[in-house]
């Protein structure tokens, strides 16, 4: 049986300031816990506290040595692409080569409009920055497309091995993506049977590019431990801030005992997906760590 590897979102300000820990002691922590990623996402303008994601992993990584350092999911099209290119090549310098790069394109019109790129052109400009990126990273000259003052060629150093890269998002686009540029796909908050249709049309597509079928990442929200109520109130957040029929999220919400979840987890495996990366949604959070690696000794062969 193939082995499933679990990784956890790293807290955000508010809970690392209510619990009483900093990014590197909960690194740490989920390092020795024996999960096998910590992950941060990245915004810019979501109307809350939240950390510049290269940042703080690159604080996870000086306090870790084993886990895989996870963007979930970094927006390159956000920034000039030679600087997105920098920060992923800094990442990859300074874990020791951990990082795997999960890309996107969203974050709402706002985010895109604070950043001063149109929002209408993040599809475009995502394709051009997976195209790009690794002869950027191997330190290449490369020929920049959309440079203010004309094409112009840019040479990046020191060059860096190109992380694996995980198409997020659970669109049509994203699937397109992931089977053109990615070594994964990587959506988020959706059903097994969601992901055993994505992963047909995912091996069908990547067939089409004489490449193998990207591996599969799921994103989850869990509260271990929590019943009913939990479910209900992740899954209202989820619909509120996705915009998504209740009904339809009702059940993605991962509760219960580490068993339950376990199984809950089993079923993606089927599906499919080979790594989870879950966001805690409720309870301390190191004791949520702790539980969640007991879900993933319950997946290992």
């Amino acid at each position: 049986m193939e082995n499933f590897e679990i990784g956890v979102i790293l807290p955000g300000v508010a809970v690392q300031r209510r619990d009483g820990l900093t990014l590197g002691e909960a690194a740490r922590h989920a390092e020795r816990a024996g999960l096998d990623g910590v992950w941060h996402g990245d915004h810019l303008a979501v109307g809350g506290p939240v950390l510049d994601a290269p940042i703080a992993l690159a604080t996870a990584a000086a306090a870790t040595s084993r886990v895989r350092i996870g963007t979930s999911v970094f927006i390159p099209a956000i920034r000039p692409l030679v600087w997105a290119a920098k920060q992923v090549a800094s990442l990859q310098y300074v874990s020791g080569e951990r990082l795997v790069l999960g890309v996107g394109s969203g974050g709402g019109p706002a985010q895109w409009a604070a950043a001063g790129v149109p929002y209408g052109e993040r599809g475009r400009l995502t394709d051009t920055a997976l195209g790009l990126l690794p002869r950027l990273l191997a330190g290449e000259p490369v020929l920049l497309p959309d440079a203010a003052d004309g094409d112009r060629r840019v040479q990046l150093a020191p060059a860096v091995p190109m992380p694996p890269v995980w198409v997020g998002n659970a669109s049509a686009a994203a699937i397109r993506r992931a089977a053109a540029f990615g070594d994964g796909w990587f959506p988020s908050l959706i059903s097994p049977q969601d992901v055993a249709r994505g992963r047909a049309r995912l091996a069908e597509l990547a067939d089409g590019h004489g490449r193998p079928a990207p591996v599969i990442a799921i994103g989850g929200a869990a509260h271990l431990g929590g019943g009913a109520t939990a479910q209900a109130e992740i899954a209202a957040g989820i619909s509120g801030a996705y915009g998504r029929p209740l009904e339809e999220v009702a059940g993605i919400p991962l509760t219960g005992q580490p068993k339950e979840v376990a199984e809950r987890l089993a079923e993606y495996r089927a599906a499919g997906a080979s790594h989870a990366v879950i966001g805690i949604s409720g309870g301390d959070w190191r004791r949520q760590v702790e539980l969640l690696a007991e879900v993933r000794d319950l997946l290992r062969p």
